[in-house]
């Protein structure tokens, strides 16, 4: 018999939702043959075929890329570039998750505290960056 490739969906789901339930306001919708999920009216993640899509903005879209992780392609020819697959080592670890998924549900402007002024090029660096919009630090 061939395994149900919905239950396996349904399950790898549940233990997404699972992962994230410290988030308040996470919902979860049937939808491009997996499911969206939605932070308050925020679309930010996909599940489909088993896997974890987080929505991506220019800050933490070079984060996803250096550790490999591929865009969404939920058919050969159509990728959405703005979502990128979880890395499975934050998959399992539920606050790094929950964080991550914080940052994908927020959209970029509203990551940095207005007015927001860059340092003096000279004593700012990427590993600042990161601690401000509060992502790999």
């Amino acid at each position: 018999m061939v395994p149900d490739r919905r239950m396996q969906d349904d399950s790898f789901k549940d233990f997404v939702l699972d992962q994230l339930g410290a988030m308040p306001d996470l919902t979860v919708k049937a939808m491009f043959g997996g499911y969206g999920l939605y932070h308050v009216a925020s679309f930010f993640g996909i599940v489909h075929k088993s896997r974890l899509f987080f929505k991506t903005n220019a800050i933490t879209q070079p984060l996803f890329r250096s550790r490999g992780m591929q865009p969404f392609r939920p058919g050969a020819r159509q990728t959405l570039t703005r979502y990128y697959e979880v890395p499975v080592d934050i998959l399992e670890d539920r606050q790094e998750l929950t964080a991550w998924a914080q940052h994908a549900a927020v959209p970029p402007t509203a990551q940095l505290s207005l007015p927001f002024t860059m340092p003096p090029e000279d004593t700012f660096g990427y590993r600042d960056l990161a601690v401000v919009v509060g992502i790999g630090a």
